[in-house]
């Protein structure tokens, strides 16, 4: 596979009429020498040097990058409260990593927030992964204050076996339940690890002793692209079928409406809109209601 030239292909995206603006409005973000950077629950930019102008410029750049999905993020005055509470997934997470000195690799990654908080745990090298125009213009923005060396990627999850390098760790979060074929995402995961690498991954489950999955009809919450909802047992399956050798349960947890939901910076419904107004156990079309499993998976030399 010729990922330079995918590359190429991809990054035309910055012509594109609706994102264009966006990497206009970026080239004329102020510049400032004085920085604090804190990548802690919030990740938090601010500068005194920031002028009221600078504050003014900062908002109208942000806002027009709508829907933020990830975050929170405070820069200088604007706080964007994104629709996830992402903060409680990433300290969900952490006990159970440790990044120092490892290749790193976020599948899915969005606007970057995950990876702009794993910076803090010394990792060796950071990469991103996901194919979203807009989504790059959002890490592009805070990038453009934080400065990090991570590297974006406009690639997906079934580019990852064929990197120019495989990964100690990759986090593949909120992503397997979009790919019509999760066995094959799963091997495209093994395949981009070192050997004793380990993948961090979370998906919709259903509940239930038997290896079986739901396949929703048409839309699961409201979402169209949802292919397969697996119980555990069926999930670590796919896992041993991907080449997987040892597949740790982390945690289950409901999605509940403090972690997600609609504020003024998505332009959409959320999960209050997804549930069953007179049962919040179930979808508005009568699945259950979401619930996650963290799992780790391992990559072990036969």
């Amino acid at each position: 596979m010729d990922l330079e030239a995918l590359r190429t292909e991809r990054q035309k995206c910055v012509e594109w009429k609706n994102i264009k603006p966006h990497w206009e409005a970026i080239a004329k973000l102020p510049c400032v020498t004085s920085m604090e950077i804190r990548l802690e629950d919030v990740v938090t930019i601010d500068s005194p040097d920031f002028t009221k102008a600078d504050q003014q410029t900062i908002y109208e750049t942000a806002k027009a990058m709508l829907p933020w999905r990830k975050g929170p993020f405070q820069i200088g005055e604007t706080f964007i409260d994104t629709e996830w509470r992402s903060d409680i997934k990433y300290n969900l997470l952490k006990p159970h990593f440790n990044l120092k000195d490892k290749i790193v690799g976020d599948i899915g990654c969005n606007n970057g927030y995950y990876l702009f908080r794993m910076m803090a745990e010394q990792p060796k090298r950071l990469v991103g992964f996901d194919p979203s125009a807009l989504t790059w213009c959002q890490f592009s923005f805070l990038n453009h204050f934080i400065q990090s060396d991570i590297r974006y990627e406009l690639l997906g999850v079934e580019h990852v076996g064929y990197y120019e390098h495989q990964f100690d760790l990759l986090f593949c979060l909120g992503v397997l339940y979009h790919r019509p074929d999760p066995v094959g995402s799963l091997k495209s995961l093994y395949k981009g690890l070192n050997v004793d690498g380990e993948l961090i991954l979370d998906t919709f489950m259903i509940e239930g002793e038997e290896e079986i999955c739901l396949t929703p009809n048409q839309r699961y919450s409201k979402i169209p692209n949802i292919y397969f909802i697996p119980t555990v047992n069926a999930l670590k399956n796919w896992c041993h079928r991907a080449g997987f050798q040892e597949v740790e349960v982390l945690e289950i947890v409901k999605t509940e409406l403090n972690e997600q939901r609609k504020t003024e910076w998505i332009n959409s419904e959320s999960l209050d809109d997804f549930l069953d107004k007179n049962d919040p156990n179930k979808t508005v079309e009568g699945y259950p209601a979401p619930k996650r499993v963290y799992i780790k998976a391992k990559k072990i030399k036969k």
